[in-house]
């Protein structure tokens, strides 16, 4: 929704899951057992129960709130610094809906209080980051150029800005936007972080090595560990990146912290092979949030790479039936797939399909979706779209993860040889992904590199071999053609 519109009309702050179109029930996991066992679904039920979850997706981001109390006049109402009560740490945890009530209802009665707008637009951010919301994008948009309209500059609302542009994947913005606030607070822990992200996301790691180890000596603490951590992943230090995880879950006192630290954790085993370790972590990061999407996803995926695909399938049901989202969606749809079951093709192509509904409406909302739309579309839709949208990605930022998607894609497409060296290049960091690997290994194969195929492939089921419910079954298929791993 473009800023400016519709005020009136949507002063309520909608809940953070918004729920299924009626008559559509939820999944629900505790009854499976004893559902009977499914009817063929005719081809014209299946169309009406996909158009459901796409309207269903169409609701769920854009019926969020709009930002209050947006009147210009100043009527001698005063400036003020922040809002009281709403602490930053609130806004990462289970308390965030109610956090942007009551800011709302502050903001309503000081709407000059350019903090107040500035932690709003924060809010929102955080909001589309955890509800899979593109729509709140604008929303924060607007409360932060309402703080920099009362207070230019302001380096609270300048790293929200930064933020913002991060999240829609706008990183030459989030870089800017962040020097900009550190320009005017050099000690700005949000500014600091997302300028970390950016240059990562940027594919300039050299210089976000150092913004890390610059933002750690000038405000340690778990957002700036976090990044830390990663930037050593990045370079294939898994000892360094584990033990400062650790170190920032030992110190993690709030709900919203020990989610998101204990999911980093979660996700970081998982991508090493170690399952029943992540599942502690997505455990423990659930007993802090019960219903944070990153960790219902982690687990999901733990089970299906454990083998209890009963369990995932459930769990990953329940996790789109919150948020849809292009990760989920497909890894519920390759779930499906695996299962083979009578009505699982028909499913999983649903899911595929509303892959696209989510970003059509992630790009109405100003968020770049190519790398989704390259990595869903070149294994379950349009192989030349994916191509495409694989290559404008790479046009904008040279990382590891635009590398692999356009090495993929142009493999899909036929066009291996072109494709090998951006598979090299997706693993030359030292950065470990069984998916790189298995990509780089199909690629090999197809350039009649066998040897470097079969090393590749091996090393990819070795890392992780539940990297995915349909990829890790092809690349199995696939080293035993080429005589098995070594």
């Amino acid at each position: 929704m473009a800023p400016g519109t519709n005020e009136d009309a949507q002063e309520k702050d909608r809940a953070d899951v918004t729920p299924p179109p009626e008559g559509e029930d939820r999944p629900d996991r505790t009854d499976r057992t004893d559902r009977p066992k499914e009817r063929p679904e005719s081809p014209r039920a299946r169309m009406l129960r996909l158009g459901a979850c796409a309207v269903a997706i169409a609701v769920a981001m854009t019926a969020g709130a709009v930002v209050l109390g947006n009147k210009d006049d100043d009527d001698g109402v005063r400036t003020v610094a922040s809002a009281p009560g709403v602490a930053p740490e609130l806004l990462a945890t289970g308390s965030l809906a109610s956090s942007i009530s009551a800011l709302q209802t502050h903001l309503k009665a000081q709407p000059k209080d350019y903090g107040g707008w500035s932690t709003l637009g924060v809010a929102y951010i955080e909001q589309a980051r955890t509800n899979g919301d593109p729509s709140r994008y604008p929303q924060a948009e607007r409360a932060l150029e309402r703080s920099l309209k009362l207070k230019p500059d302001n380096d609270p609302a300048l790293a929200g800005r930064s933020a913002l542009a991060a999240a829609r994947h706008d990183f030459p913005d989030a870089l800017r936007y962040a020097d900009k606030a550190l320009d005017e607070n050099a000690y700005n822990e949000r500014a600091l972080s997302t300028r970390i992200d950016a240059l990562v996301e940027l594919g300039r790691y050299k210089e976000a090595s150092k913004a890390a180890d610059q933002a750690d000596e000038r405000r340690p603490g778990i957002p700036v560990f976090t990044r830390y951590a990663y930037v050593r992943e990045l370079r294939g230090d898994v000892t360094t990146t584990r033990r400062v995880l650790k170190q920032a879950l030992a110190g993690a006192s709030t709900p919203g912290d020990i989610a998101y630290v204990a999911t980093a954790l979660g996700q970081l085993s998982w991508r090493e092979g170690e399952y029943k370790t992540a599942l502690t972590y997505f455990e423990q990061a659930l007993r802090a949030d019960k219903v944070y999407l990153p960790a219902l996803e982690g687990r999901a995926r733990a089970q299906a790479a454990s083998g209890d695909s009963k369990a995932a399938i459930a769990g990953m049901e329940d996790v789109v039936a919150r948020f849809p989202l292009p990760g989920p969606l497909v890894v519920l749809g390759e779930l499906y797939e695996a299962r083979g079951g009578e009505q699982d093709k028909a499913k999983a192509r649903d899911q595929y399909a509303l892959v696209n509904a989510w970003t059509a409406l992630a790009r109405a909302n100003g968020v770049n979706a190519d790398l989704d739309t390259a990595l869903a579309a070149a294994d379950h839709g349009d192989r030349k779209a994916a191509l495409r949208a694989a290559r404008a990605e790479w046009e904008r930022r040279e990382t590891v993860h635009t590398a692999d998607a356009l090495a993929w894609a142009l493999h899909v497409n036929g066009h291996d040889d072109e494709a090998l060296p951006y598979a090299r290049r997706a693993t030359a960091t030292g950065y470990r992904d069984a998916t790189f690997l298995y990509h780089r290994g199909m690629i090999e194969e197809a350039t009649g590199n066998k040897k470097a195929a079969r090393s590749s492939l091996s090393a990819a089921l070795k890392l992780n071999p539940g990297f995915s419910p349909v990829g890790a079954k092809l690349a199995e298929k696939t080293l035993k053609a080429l005589g098995g791993a070594e």
